[in-house]
């Protein structure tokens, strides 16, 4: 329970970074470069997508524009995602299919980030077993969208934290 909260944790913080506008990457246009180096296919790299089953396409379909370009460790990661995917509760397939369309839209910088925070959040020391967990999130489940607005730090300058 915990790695899942840190794991959409770190997406969010990897949006946000990454939606944020980095003076680095305005100075130095070759930064694009390895991104796009990303993007290339990974010759030999298997299975490709035509080798998985009808069934597991239909259930890696968000990851299929960019499948040829993952590392074997993460395709076999998905492919044990699709095996244990069956099995799942229909809630849980829909929570995986959102986080999986949720990880496809993110740019190869944005994932990037998105693992490391992940690192660091895994490595970051665990909570006493004393507190509750499960009941700091039922609390802030049942925070009014005011109340959880609230919480957001304040120099937030993600597009989709704006009022319009």
């Amino acid at each position: 329970m915990l790695r899942l909260l840190l794991a959409a944790l770190s997406l969010c913080i990897a949006a946000g970074t990454a939606a944020q506008p980095s003076a680095d990457v305005a100075k130095k246009p070759a930064a694009a470069k390895p991104a796009a180096k990303a993007a290339q296919p990974k010759p030999g790299v298997r299975p490709a997508w035509a080798e998985l089953t009808a069934e597991q396409q239909q259930i890696l379909a968000p990851l299929k524009p960019d499948w040829d370009t993952l590392d074997p460790d993460r395709r076999q990661k998905w492919i044990g995602i699709a095996k244990r995917y069956p099995r799942m509760k229909a809630q849980e397939q829909e929570r995986v299919q959102r986080r999986m369309q949720a990880w496809a839209r993110l740019t190869p910088e944005q994932r990037r980030q998105a693992r490391e925070n992940y690192k660091h959040l895994d490595k970051a020391p665990r909570p006493a077993p004393n507190k509750d967990l499960r009941q700091a999130w039922a609390e802030y489940q049942a925070l009014s969208p005011h109340e959880r607005e609230s919480l957001v730090p304040p120099a937030s300058t993600d597009p989709r934290r704006q009022k319009h």
